[in-house]
């Protein structure tokens, strides 16, 4: 009787100590995972273009443009957080060069205004507003400049913009986000010479110099670019990520043998991203939320609406990207009421919508639990809002099944999975069946699953019993959410919009 004890006490120290899942394929950093939990935030675009009705500045507008009679970062940033979304990207020098902030680098800024004679720092205005309301802030400064005589010279990059974000990250932290962009070279101002000017835009910026004021200066701020290296363009702006989006990703050059950049990238790849990708590199979905990325009055009535922006949430968060909406203050310095009132509709449907998971309170039934350590690796985990606790599997075992007892017929239209990413992206297919006539019926399939992964089923499902099944990973699993949603009910259409207007997008 003393060795049958000893051997099932051995035995169950063996299982018990079974170790977590091997890492697999490259990892997210912690800035990547903090990017990864945002999910949503605003970039937004103000400036001289604003009051020249142009998206492009060409880089000789004059700084008396800017005098908005009542600017304010509260209202813009709180319409964003009435959205749901948890941060901004200030667009603090656009392609006319012209800064929002007092900067020494270039007498084209804001001291040059009349706004609060020649005082005003539009920088810190929304640093105060986001610290103000629980908001991050990052920051986006153009390299392509139209009003510098500089550019196109090397003294451009070493002497005017490295040294603009020097000013930037050091005071307006801390940043979640250094954003940039591609576009660069063209016809411009030029301080005078008004011609054009092309650059190399694989090697003319030196990005991993420059990149490396990033890391040195805003360690836990994200960089996003064509080329990531921290988050990759989705490759469109219509704020779409593929139906299957993996989080690694290689950029490459248009051409054979040269170095990709902003600007110079294969850009149609970042939809879908590369299972086999060399870099943790998730995909950012921009989109505005009117047709422009500026203010322009003919288009107040036609801002997205509510639904539009839920849709496009499926489609850009739901697929394991994050959704960066552009939000455009008009004239006097405020968001109008059309954009504020489709904002917070969006946010109220969507808190609405999840806040309540029907799956609490299921009986969590597993084919295989790792080592069957149900405490450190069984299916309820995937029940407690944490994104790292998870299921998992024995290594050999790739694709398990788990049932869900919800005890009563529940009906809902939307499911939520989500991996544990610190462990890599490893799913590469499931398929979920819900109980119906006795049997079980298949109602949906996705492939990618990694940071979130949101299924909007085409009707409502009523049922008792849910059934998940993994049908591809190289991989044992490392699942940590299985969620299931009804989502909330809203009028058609914004009462400040009309139906026309609702289906222009």
């Amino acid at each position: 009787m003393k060795y049958l004890t000893l051997l099932l006490l051995l035995f169950s120290s063996l299982t018990f100590a079974q170790p977590a899942p091997k890492p697999y394929g490259p990892l997210p950093t912690q800035g990547q995972l903090n990017w990864q939990e945002t999910g949503m935030y605003c970039i937004i675009h103000w400036g001289v273009d604003t009051y020249t009705d142009k998206e492009w500045g060409y880089g000789d507008e004059s700084p008396d443009l800017i005098n908005p009679s009542n600017f304010s970062a509260m209202q813009i940033v709180g319409a964003a957080k009435a959205g749901g979304f948890k941060g901004i990207v200030v667009v603090a020098k656009h392609h006319d060069g012209f800064c929002l902030w007092p900067t020494k680098t270039t007498e084209h800024n804001i001291s040059k205004s009349p706004y609060k004679n020649g005082k005003g720092d539009i920088l810190r205005e929304y640093r105060e507003a986001c610290d103000k309301l629980g908001m991050k802030m990052g920051v986006y400064c153009s390299p392509w400049d139209r009003n510098s005589a500089l550019y196109g010279k090397p003294e451009y990059v070493t002497q005017i913009y490295r040294e603009q974000l020097k000013e930037l990250y050091s005071n307006y932290g801390p940043l979640f986000i250094s954003w940039h962009d591609g576009a660069n070279g063209g016809d411009g101002y030029y301080g005078g010479a008004r011609e054009e000017r092309k650059i190399d835009r694989s090697v003319y910026y030196g990005w991993d110099e420059t990149w490396g004021i990033t890391r040195k200066m805003q360690p836990n701020a994200v960089i996003f670019g064509d080329v990531g290296p921290d988050v990759r363009w989705v490759g469109n702006e219509r704020g779409q990520a593929g139906e299957t989006s993996w989080a690694t990703y290689t950029p490459h050059a248009p051409d054979a043998g040269k170095k990709p950049g902003n600007g110079y990238v294969k850009d149609y790849e970042g939809t879908e991203g590369h299972r086999d990708g060399k870099y943790w590199m998730p995909a950012e979905c921009d989109v505005s939320l009117r047709p422009g990325w500026f203010y322009h009055q003919r288009q107040d009535d036609s801002v997205k609406t509510p639904q539009v922006l839920l849709k496009l949430y499926y489609q850009s968060v739901g697929r394991g990207a994050a959704l960066d909406l552009g939000l455009s203050p008009d004239r006097t310095g405020q968001l109008s009421a059309n954009d504020v009132a489709s904002l917070k509709a969006f946010g109220d449907i969507l808190k609405r919508t999840f806040a309540v998971n029907l799956a609490k309170g299921a009986t969590l039934t597993a084919s295989n639990t790792r080592g069957h350590n149900q405490a450190k690796f069984g299916p309820a985990n995937l029940l407690d809002a944490d994104r790292y606790t998870y299921w998992s599997t024995d290594d050999k075992v790739h694709t398990p099944q788990l049932i869900l007892d919800l005890h009563q017929s529940k009906t809902f239209n939307v499911i939520r999975l989500r991996e544990n990413i610190k462990l890599g992206q490893r799913i590469e297919e499931v398929a979920v069946d819900t109980w119906q006539n006795g049997r079980w019926k298949e109602v949906a399939k996705a492939t990618s699953i990694g940071g979130n992964r949101l299924i909007k089923l085409d009707n409502d499902i009523t049922t008792s019993k849910v059934r998940l099944r993994i049908i591809k990973s190289p991989a044992c699993i490392a699942l940590s959410d299985f969620g299931l949603y009804k989502e909330a009910k809203f009028n058609d259409v914004s009462p400040l919009m009309d139906n026309k207007t609702a289906h222009k997008f």
